[in-house]
C-alpha cells in the first residue's frame, strides 16, 4: 500500500495531473453552480476532451475534478438564489437560503465550502484504506463472479429508485440493456439489429448516448420551461464563523462524512440520497430546541448535507474502481469513459495498473484542498455569473454537444442519433422517468453479456451459477435487492389499510 500511495503521489504531483486537477474543479464549480447542469451533464460534454489526451490518469482526474467540483460549487445557487446547480445540493437550500435571506449569506458560504471540504477529505482518505481491502479478492474473481456482480449493479437500481420510481427504473435498465445488444454479439462476430446500418455494427456510441440522455435534455427544458432567475449583484462580506459555531458543526461532519461515504458506496445510491438521509438524520437526532430551527438557517441543517454529499461522491469511487459497478450515474459516465480510454476497472485495476488508481485516490486531496482556496475568497464574485442570461446559456451546450458526438465517432450518423435520443429522452423526463438506469444497463449489458458468455463456455452452460459459491452469494443478493422494494411497498399498504379500518 506505501508504495502504492508513492507511485499516486508522483504521479498526481506531475505538472500536467496538477492542472488537470486545478482545470477540473474549476470547470466543475463555474458550471455546477448554473441551476438545471448537473454533474453527469457537464462529464458528458468533457468527455470528449478527456479522451483526446490519451492518458487514462489524466482524463480520470480531470473528469473525477468535475465531478466533485460541481458538487461543491451547486451549493452556491442553492444558498443565494434558492436553485439548486445539482440534485445534490437540494437540501442545502433548506437552510442555507433563508441563512442568505437573513443577511448570512457569507456565513452559509463559508460552512458550506468548509463541510464540503471536510466531506470530501475524510472520504478520500476512507477511499485509501477500504479500497485495497476490497480489491484483495481479485484472485477470487472469474467471468462468473463478473456477471454476478453485473447483475448485482442492475438490480441496486431498483433497490435505490426513488419513491414510487422503482417500476420506471427497472423499465430504464431494461432498455439500455436492449440498447447494449446493437452491434456484434460476444459469442458470435455477427451484426445485430443494425438494420443493415454499417455505422451501427459496432453498437451505438457511448458518449452519443451519454449526451443524449443528460447535455441535449437539459438545453431543450431550457427552451421548453423557461425560468427567469437573476443574481445577486451585492456585494457579501463577513465570511467567518465563530468558535461556537465551529464546535457546533464539528460532530456533524464527522457523522455525515462517514455515513455518506458508506451511502455512496452502494451501487445505485448517490450525493442525493446521501443529502437527504444526513439532512433528516441530523435533524432526529438534534435536541428539540434545535430542530425547530432546521428550514429557518440551521448551521447544522446546512453542514450537514454539504458533507454527506461530497464524502458520498468520493465513496462511490470504490465500486467503480475496485469492482467495475457505478455507485451512481456520474460514475456510470467515468466507467464509460475509462473502457474507452481501454482501461478496465475491477478487481485487478489496483494491481495491474496501480499508477491510475492511487493517482486518482491522491489526486482528491489535493482537488479539495484546491475546492477550498477557490470557493472561500472568490465564491462571492462567482456568483455573478448566474446572471447570464439563458439565451447564451442554450447554445453554448447544443454546440458542446452535437461536437462532442461528432469527434466520438467520427460520422453524421451519430448527429441524427444524438438528435433522435435526445428528443426521445426530454419526452421520457418529462414523464419523470429516470435517464440514469438507461445508462447504467447499457454500460453495464456490454460487459454482462461477455463474461457471461465465457462463463457459458467454460461451464458448458449455467452450470457455473451453483458450482461457484460466490456467484451464488451475488445472484441471491441481487435477487433480494429486486424484492425489497415490492416487499416494502405491500407492507407499507396492507399497514395502510389496516388503519383505516380501525385495527
Amino acid at each position: 500500500m506505501l508504495e502504492g500511495l508513492l507511485i499516486g503521489l508522483t504521479t498526481a504531483m506531475s505538472l500536467q495531473n496538477l492542472l488537470m486537477v486545478i482545470a477540473g474543479c474549476l470547470i466543475g464549480t463555474f458550471i455546477g453552480m448554473l441551476p438545471g447542469l448537473g454533474p453527469m451533464s457537464i462529464i458528458a460534454i468533457m468527455i470528449p476532451v478527456a479522451i483526446s489526451m490519451g492518458d487514462p490518469s489524466a482524463a480520470l482526474i480531470l473528469l473525477a475534478g468535475v465531478y466533485y467540483g460541481a458538487i461543491f460549487g451547486g451549493s452556491t445557487s442553492s444558498i443565494l438564489l434558492n436553485a439548486p446547480g445539482v440534485a445534490g445540493t437540494v437540501a442545502s437550500s433548506f437552510d442555507g437560503y433563508p441563512m442568505a435571506r437573513q443577511g448570512q449569506a457569507g456565513k452559509a458560504l463559508t460552512i458550506a465550502a468548509i463541510a464540503s471540504f471536510a466531506g470530501g477529505t475524510i472520504g478520500a482518505l476512507l477511499l485509501m484504506i477500504f479500497a485495497p481491502a476490497l480489491s484483495s479478492v481479485a484472485l477470487l474473481f472469474h467471468s462468473a463472479e463478473y456477471f454476478a456482480l453485473m447483475v448485482v449493479g442492475l438490480s441496486a437500481i431498483a433497490a435505490f429508485a426513488g419513491t414510487g420510481q422503482v417500476a420506471k427504473a427497472m423499465i430504464m435498465a431494461i432498455l439500455g440493456l436492449i440498447m447494449a445488444t446493437v452491434g456484434e454479439g460476444a459469442l458470435f462476430n455477427l451484426p445485430r439489429f443494425t438494420m443493415g446500418i454499417m455505422d451501427l455494427q459496432s453498437g451505438f456510441g457511448f458518449i452519443t448516448l451519454a449526451m443524449a440522455m443528460f447535455a441535449l435534455p437539459e438545453a431543450l427544458f431550457l427552451v421548453l420551461k423557461p425560468k427567469d432567475l437573476q443574481g445577486d449583484d451585492g456585494e457579501i462580506k463577513d465570511l467567518r464563523i465563530t468558535g461556537s459555531e465551529a464546535k457546533a458543526i464539528a460532530p456533524v461532519i464527522g457523522r455525515q462524512s462517514l455515513q455518506g461515504f458508506f451511502i455512496g458506496v452502494l451501487p445505485g445510491a448517490g450525493a442525493t440520497i446521501a443529502s437527504f438521509l444526513g439532512y433528516a438524520v441530523e435533524r432526529n437526532i438534534a435536541p428539540k430546541h434545535e430542530q425547530d430551527e432546521f428550514g429557518k438557517g440551521s448551521i447544522k441543517g446546512l453542514a450537514a448535507p454539504e458533507t454527506a454529499n461530497n464524502a458520498a461522491c468520493t465513496g462511490s469511487f470504490v465500486p467503480l474502481l475496485t469492482l467495475g459497478i457505478p455507485g451512481s450515474g456520474t460514475t456510470a459516465i467515468l466507467l464509460g469513459a475509462l473502457i474507452a480510454l481501454n482501461v478496465t476497472p475491477g478487481p485487478r485495476l489496483m494491481i495491474d495498473e496501480p499508477q491510475i488508481f492511487w493517482a486518482v485516490i491522491m489526486s482528491m486531496f489535493i482537488g479539495n484542498l484546491v475546492l477550498l482556496i477557490l470557493n472561500l475568497p472568490l465564491i462571492p464574485y462567482i456568483a455573478r455569473i448566474l446572471a447570464v442570461p439563458r439565451n447564451y446559456l442554450i447554445p453554448f451546450i447544443l454546440f458542446f454537444t452535437l461536437m462532442g458526438a461528432y469527434i466520438g465517432q467520427n460520422n453524421a450518423t451519430e448527429l441524427l442519433l444524438l438528435v433522435g435520443f435526445g428528443i426521445c429522452a426530454t419526452a421520457l423526463k418529462f414523464e419523470d422517468y429516470p435517464l440514469a438506469p438507461l445508462l447504467i444497463g447499457f454500460i453495464l449489458g456490454g460487459m454482462m453479456e461477455d463474461n457471461f458468455a465465457r462463463s457459458m463456455q467454460l461451464y458448458d452452460g449455467v452450470a457455473f451459477i451453483w458450482e461457484r459459491p460466490m456467484t451464488l452469494a451475488l445472484l441471491v443478493i441481487a435477487a433480494i435487492l429486486v424484492l425489497l422494494p415490492s416487499y416494502r411497498a405491500r407492507r407499507a399498504k396492507a399497514r395502510a389499510e389496516g388503519v383505516a379500518e380501525g385495527d
